[in-house]
């Protein structure tokens, strides 16, 4: 994004020029700029057109204006179609506020983009409510042939409308790849669960669960998941155990390199001071370790010796270096809150999700609240 600043002795902005011809010259190029801007007017139909539709105009001039000085709008027809759908007039706004370059959307491109999305939902409804949530994604209508090629493709593969529709919202630029590159993907995940011992009947569930756990796995390089696995093999790890590794990583499996998990397992072996078949049971325990990069393993480790834990705890429970330091300090404070000593019992209390610790400091507290004994009982008092 080009960034204006005031020029003064030599200076635009964040940057610095070595003389004050070159300060003179970007000046004029900025006020250029900004006369230019200034001279340009919003269509005033448009305009006008959001405002009868209660969308907040002043937003869009805040956050997208040029989407107002486009000489052709279709404020009243996108509406419209939206109306059609069951879309109520209030979310009408919301959506138009939210995404207003819908409006630059010829009607019958989006005619087009209602009978592909109607494919794989149920009712108009159920698109009118995709719609409310993922505006970007449905209001996106570049490479409409490839698309509708990628949804066929994907249908072929018997992936349910369920998995497809997930990543038509989430990952609309999977749609705007060619089916013959999306293939390539595809079947580089088959192929690699297949050497692993995967079962050919059981791959159609597990490639649908691969990408509703991470839609945008297709956009990465096809041959990225063999290079990952070749890595791993390299540390010893037999098919079989690479086959749990892979269901545990889910779909961080392409989210990770060789070159960080080559520096991440060094660090490991070397910090928590653990043999090849020991660090082959601590990534088993949390895969998620190969993921972070070996300064961010530094700098947690670092903090929870800090806190007065020993390398030997935090090997018995890994989980807790994919915690960042200042969660884990929350954490211990509100353990101890709770009458919990932390450093003498084990740190599995600390790893987790926060909905994880939540429940975990929730039972602590009822126990704590717990009377010694419970006073409706009868007494069993001899005479």
């Amino acid at each position: 994004m080009f960034r204006l600043g005031l020029l003064y002795s030599g200076r635009c902005g964040e940057h610095w020029f070595p003389s004050a011809q070159c300060s003179q010259g970007m000046y004029r190029s900025c006020l250029q700029f900004t006369v230019s801007s200034a001279q340009r007017k919003e269509n005033g139909q448009t305009v006008e057109s959001l405002k009868q539709l209660s969308v907040d105009v002043a937003r869009i001039r805040q956050l997208k204006s040029w989407v107002l000085f486009a000489n052709e709008a279709y404020v009243y027809e996108t509406a419209n179609i939206l109306k059609e759908m069951g879309v109520e007039g209030k979310k009408v706004a919301v959506i138009l506020e939210r995404y207003p370059e819908a409006v630059l959307c010829k009607p019958a491109e989006i005619r087009a983009q209602q009978e592909l999305w109607g494919r794989l939902c149920t009712n108009e409804k159920e698109l009118a409510r995709i719609i409310e949530r993922f505006p970007e994604s449905f209001f996106t209508i570049k490479n409409h042939k490839n698309r509708q090629d990628n949804i066929k493709y994907f249908q072929a593969l018997n992936l349910n409308n369920r998995i497809i529709n997930r990543l038509l919202v989430s990952s609309p630029q999977t749609f705007c790849s060619s089916v013959d590159q999306n293939r390539a993907v595809v079947e580089n995940l088959q192929k690699s669960y297949l050497q692993l011992g995967g079962n050919q009947a059981n791959m159609r569930i597990w490639l649908m669960k691969l990408l509703s756990q991470n839609p945008f796995i297709l956009l990465k390089p096809p041959n990225l998941v063999c290079e990952n696995l070749n890595f791993l093999r390299s540390l010893g790890f037999s098919n079989a155990e690479l086959l749990k590794l892979f269901s545990k990583l889910k779909g961080l499996i392409t989210e990770l390199s060789p070159n960080i998990m080559e520096k991440s397992t060094a660090f490991c072996r070397q910090s928590l001071q653990c043999s090849d078949e020991g660090l082959k049971i601590i990534l088993m325990s949390c895969p998620a370790l190969l993921y972070f990069s070996a300064p961010v393993l530094e700098e947690r480790l670092t903090a929870m010796l800090r806190e007065g834990f020993s390398v030997e705890q935090v090997k018995a429970s890994p989980a807790v270096l994919e915690l960042s330091p200042q969660i884990v300090h929350h954490r211990i404070k509100r353990l101890v809150s709770l009458g919990y000593d932390v450093k003498r019992d084990s740190l599995e209390l600390l790893k987790g999700t926060k909905k994880d610790f939540e429940v975990s400091c929730g039972k602590m507290n009822q126990r704590k609240e717990r009377p010694l004994f419970n006073p409706v009982a009868p007494l069993n008092i001899e005479d």
